[in-house]
């Protein structure tokens, strides 16, 4: 269910910056950052680089683009 909210236009600007960057809508960025936000209040022991990281595979697990990790 869509919803919309208000936020600071200065935080609008920064997302559309970073979002032209990324190939995401505006939309998309803010929820980027808002699920990042999320993880890392969860994880505070994760930095956000392992976020990422972790985002990625999920991501990668979703599409069927999975691959054995070769330790060593």
């Amino acid at each position: 269910m869509a919803m919309a909210i208000r936020i600071s236009e200065e935080l609008a600007g920064e997302a559309k910056k970073y979002s032209k960057v990324d190939h995401r809508s505006l939309t998309g960025q803010i929820e980027y950052w808002a699920r990042l936000g999320k993880y890392s209040e969860e994880n505070p022991d994760l930095t956000y680089s392992l976020i990422k990281e972790i985002l990625i595979g999920i991501e990668e697990l979703d599409h069927d683009k999975k691959t054995e990790y070769q330790f060593g």
